[in-house]
């Protein structure tokens, strides 16, 4: 939920993360990475720039030749097909440059998505506790069609129009100057106020409705994702209540954008009123006074008629431009935030090894937590030894394993396997040589084997099947209409829980990594499909150092050593009988356990 709302203020809009300078220059890098692509679809829109230019001469020079020479003339055709080739040659340029724009965008476009997409992989366990992922896919792909809109704005839009106005304004200024100073005044005003309002007075409703956009989707995923958790309740008008509650924010806020939009578009048209007297009006008075042809008007009109289309655009694309740079806000500022967990300069990839673990002197605290749950915490477990990890909800079993896997960094100490310090080697080289099986193993929507083989994507089908069935998985694969190509469904919805837990393990078997986490693997299951998973448990376990995380005792008693957490300590540890008849924390632990039973 932080994601969401830490960035907004107490009046409930939206703090602003980067300045526009800072998001537009996180697009340009974009643009730069293809300077071929972008060079010619710039040089060929300032080509295009040029024949719009002149289409205020060519019909004026086309009046002169008209009033000047005699009926039949043939100038005045020349003159013509001059007029009628110019808008052609800027048609025709302006369409080839596209063909260079589309590509480049397209191509960036898909990069961005695809960076910022890893940036987000990267973030800690942390960054996603505090996100929702519905949220955090709306920026992404808000980001992605917001760097369309910034490149439509600035390079076919904006920068063409800019060049134009001040162009048209000066090529006025030699014809009749009050002309050209009206217009270059017009021109200032309107960029100015334009580039001023939609900045401090747009920008701020617009953050805020992209924040409650957001929200919808963090809403939206939450409720699709706990579907049956939903219909278990009965719940269903309830959660559409609640997502109308949002989207009702949305809607009012997002109105208020509009509307300011809106009064910015009012703005705009008033000040083409003042451009279109002020133009033709000082070109009438010229002619009145014999300073001005009858061309100069009608080059003049010409002129306006090209001014206004342009500044049309330029205040619907300075819009689009400010929508364009808050839609890509986001991912432009992760990509300033620096890993929470990253890796050393240099890091080398592990080296796997038989899977010992030592914890030397570590301390750790949680960032919302006060004061140390590890502090100075030693423990060494031998290659090939099966640990029990037991104790109360909050004691430390799951943050021992998680240190492992180092998904959080130390206060103090160093967690080292085979001699490696987990925090000097790559994190994904780290987290490949330890297989989990969690309690609730989160499937993807993908294939059966697909899922089997997450941790071996080039494994072959008989390496799939042979690894389901050492999980006694294999049976009940087959008996699905498309056996292994069966989708499971999101999260692995479609499959039962005994189910999932054996595509898990057939998973891990696949991994065939040297350190093997359960972790509550068999507390969720009815006695007989425990008793497979089990089984299929076992096998995995043979030959690898394994940590098995569990509130029911029953399932530990054939470790080699029981550890007993109470407030991130080993209180006790022992062999199951020995801790029984110790008579201490363990024995009440399983006295608890069996009364349960």
């Amino acid at each position: 939920m932080s994601d969401l709302f830490d960035d907004e203020d107490e009046a409930g809009g939206r703090k602003r993360v980067l300045s526009n300078g800072q998001v537009l220059g996180f697009v340009t890098r974009f643009w730069t990475r293809r300077p071929v692509l972008f060079g010619l679809g710039v040089g060929l829109t300032l080509l295009a720039v040029a024949f719009d230019l002149a289409l205020p001469y060519a019909s004026g020079h086309l009046i002169d030749t008209v009033v000047e020479k005699p009926r039949g003339d043939p100038s005045a055709w020349s003159a013509l097909w001059m007029f009628v080739g110019v808008y052609f040659a800027f048609a025709v340029v302006r369409n080839i440059s596209h063909r260079f724009w589309i590509p480049l965008a397209a191509r960036n476009m898909e990069e961005m998505t695809n960076e910022g997409f890893a940036r987000v992989q990267a973030f800690s366990s942390d960054w996603h506790a505090d996100s929702f992922a519905g949220a955090t896919v709306r920026k992404l792909t808000r980001a992605m069609w917001g760097y369309d809109a910034v490149t439509d704005a600035v390079t076919i839009w904006l920068g063409p129009g800019i060049i134009v106005l001040i162009g048209l304004s000066t090529m006025m200024l030699f014809r009749q100057p009050l002309a050209g100073v009206v217009s270059l005044v017009v021109v200032a005003a309107y960029l100015g106020a334009n580039l001023i309002i939609t900045e401090r007075y747009v920008r701020p409703s617009n953050l805020r409705s992209n924040a409650l956009d957001s929200k919808i989707g963090g809403a939206l995923a939450d409720a699709v994702t706990s579907n049956p958790t939903v219909k278990s309740f009965g719940a269903e008008a309830r959660e559409t209540a609640r997502i109308a509650a949002v989207t009702a924010q949305w809607r009012d806020a997002v109105m208020v954008t509009w509307n300011r939009f809106t009064d910015v578009w009012l703005g705009q048209n008033l000040l083409l009123v003042v451009l279109q007297a002020g133009l033709t009006g000082s070109m009438v008075w010229g002619w009145s006074q014999g300073t001005a042809t009858p061309g100069d008007v009608a080059f003049a009109i010409t002129a306006f008629m090209l001014m206004s289309g342009y500044l049309r655009n330029l205040g619907e694309n300075i819009r689009m431009l400010q929508k364009g740079l808050d839609d890509a806000e986001d991912v432009a500022a992760w990509e300033r935030l620096p890993p929470q967990i990253a890796d050393a300069p240099d890091a080398p990839a592990f080296r796997i090894g038989p899977g010992a673990i030592a914890f030397e002197d570590v301390t750790f605290r949680y960032k919302a937590a006060g004061a140390p749950l590890y502090d100075s915490f030693s423990l060494t477990i031998a290659p090939g030894e099966r640990v029990a990890l037991v104790g109360p909800t909050g004691s430390g079993k799951s943050t021992f394993v998680k240190l492992i896997q180092r998904l959080h960094d130390l206060q103090g100490g160093r967690v080292v396997i085979d001699g490696q310090d987990v925090a000097a080697v790559t994190q994904g080289s780290l987290r490949r040589a330890i297989a989990v099986v969690p309690q609730d193993p989160a499937l993807f929507h993908r294939t059966l084997s697909e899922n089997i083989a997450y941790g071996k994507p080039d494994a072959t089908r008989e390496e799939i099947e042979a690894a389901a069935a050492k999980a006694h998985a294999h049976d009940f694969i087959l008996k699905l209409p498309n056996g292994y190509d069966t989708l499971v469904g999101e999260r692995g919805v479609k499959l039962s829980g005994g189910e999932r837990q054996r595509v898990a393990i057939a998973r891990a078997f696949l991994a065939d990594a040297p350190i093997l986490v359960l972790d509550e693997a068999t507390s969720s299951l009815d006695v007989e499909t425990e008793a497979d998973v089990q089984l299929a448990a076992e096998a995995l376990m043979a030959g690898r150092t394994t940590i098995v995380i569990a509130h029911r005792l029953s399932t530990v008693r054939g470790a080699d050593r029981i550890l007993v957490f109470q407030k991130g300590r080993v209180v006790e540890e022992g062999r199951h009988a020995e801790l029984k008849a110790r008579g201490g924390v363990y024995a009440r632990l399983n006295a608890v356990s069996e009364g349960v039973g």
